[in-house]
């Protein structure tokens, strides 16, 4: 009897839990479904228009400078992620869906905000012309002196909103430039708006690279007569602290993901080669020996990998070295000259820049090998990529009549377009990672 109502019951309990799973699905699929989840990486996708209207005060006015400032300001950052282009808000007639929607907006943004006592609040939302549908708030707080920050702030959640990864208009890029004569290192925002001198050596300088937290930036410099290497604390401009001043070179380090450790070139034994060492500059480890010249490491996002340049084959190539074993392969088998390697924070493919028909340009291939992807296209000499966080675009340093400036394009090939304009030559571009 107790056996035949142990098998009359089952039948229920797995209708149960089917159930409660269906439900479970059903929950998570409408979580899910609250973003719009674009696949911005494919080459047909259409850019969005999106209008951005300006914020409204706690009294619903929108003529408020302040509110425009701030739709300002996320309209070029949500325009900087290359799918998005904006459609002015005087189109949009009264504002209801339908007349956004004839007005060739596909969403808006519909933003607020508020001040009071020194502190300051700034929500937005989208709003789905065609489904007539309002998504979820995006809130941020802070004081009145960081609006800039809160305006950045929701243009990064608004993207992730469309794509499930926040966006990077927070993050910055690391270079060097010649404007003040000579080339030091310098940091500006994405777009362009805040750009600091770093290094005042009156020196040449080289090689910018972040901290893995983005606070701290290391560089090689020649003002000591030595290529020597140094780590700057971001927060202040006085903090300059040497890494490695031994003989010979002292090389752009790559940082372990953990920022525990780094790898730097050096050329204390002779020819240039790869040693591990930690953040004070202390030699844990040599990684490669007695194998031609060995530079440009750069880390795999899971730190159980490196890709580097050497010339042990008789030519400039890109090898991708097993950290726990130490072995190494070859990654580039096309090419007479592929150099600077940038593994992507994806993990699946790393940048590289690449002599072809006598020009530089920029290719990515796969971590694990295969056919290589040309990225640029157009004239001139493109070299020193690097990753936004996303993985979605790339920055680089562009050469067209003598003139070199930074551009970024889509992992895919398209929208290539200037960083921002400067006085002088940029080159050598780094981009941070997120800030928290």
């Amino acid at each position: 009897m107790h056996a035949m109502n142990r098998r009359s019951s089952l039948p229920r309990l797995c209708s149960a839990v089917f159930s409660a799973l269906l439900a479970l699905l059903l929950v998570s699929f409408e979580a899910a479904a609250e973003r719009i989840q674009l696949d911005i990486a494919s080459s047909g996708v259409r850019k969005l228009a999106v209008a951005v209207p300006p914020f409204t005060d706690s009294s619903g006015s929108s003529a408020s400078a302040v509110g425009k400032d701030i739709a300002r300001l996320v309209t070029t950052g949500l325009e900087f992620h290359g799918f998005i282009q904006t459609v002015g808000p005087q189109r949009g007639g009264s504002g209801s869906s339908a007349d956004w929607r004839r007005g060739g907006a596909d969403y808006v943004v519909t933003g607020k905000y508020t001040i009071s006592g020194g502190r300051m609040t700034v929500e937005g939302r989208l709003l789905d012309t065609t489904a007539d549908k309002l998504l979820p708030a995006r809130q941020f707080r802070g004081d009145v002196s960081q609006q800039d920050d809160l305006a950045l702030r929701l243009v990064d959640a608004l993207v992730e909103d469309f794509t499930g990864e926040p966006g990077v208009s927070r993050t910055s890029i690391a270079f060097i430039s010649d404007s003040s004569g000579s080339k030091e290192v310098y940091l500006a925002d994405v777009l362009g708006r805040k750009v600091r001198q770093v290094t005042k050596h009156n020196h040449l300088c080289v090689s910018p690279r972040f901290t893995p937290d983005g606070g701290s930036l290391a560089y090689s410099s020649y003002h000591r007569g030595n290529q020597n290497l140094y780590i700057t604390d971001l927060s202040q401009d006085r903090t300059t602290r040497a890494i490695s001043r031994r003989e010979g070179m002292n090389l752009a380090p790559a940082f372990s993901p953990d920022g525990k450790t780094m790898i730097v070139t050096l050329s204390r034994d002779g020819s240039p080669d790869l040693y591990r060492m930690d953040v004070r500059g202390e030699v844990l480890e040599r990684l490669t020996e007695q194998a031609g010249i060995n530079v440009s490491p750069s880390f795999s996002p899971d730190g159980r990998q490196i890709a580097f340049v050497s010339d042990r084959s008789g030519k400039p190539q890109i090898y991708v070295m097993d950290l726990a074993s130490k072995k190494s392969r070859l990654l580039t088998l096309q090419g007479k000259e592929n150099v600077e390697p940038s593994w992507s924070p994806k993990g699946d493919k790393i940048a590289y820049t690449s002599l072809t028909a006598g020009r530089y340009h920029i290719f990515t291939i796969p971590t694990d090998g295969g056919a290589p992807v040309r990225v640029t296209s157009g004239y001139g000499d493109y070299e020193s990529p690097t990753w936004s966080p996303d993985g979605r675009q790339i920055a680089f340093s562009r050469k067209r009549n003598g003139q070199m400036e930074l551009c970024v394009i889509h992992a895919n090939g398209t929208g290539e377009r200037t960083l921002f304009r400067l006085k002088g030559n940029q080159s050598y571009p780094r981009w941070s990672p997120r800030r928290n």
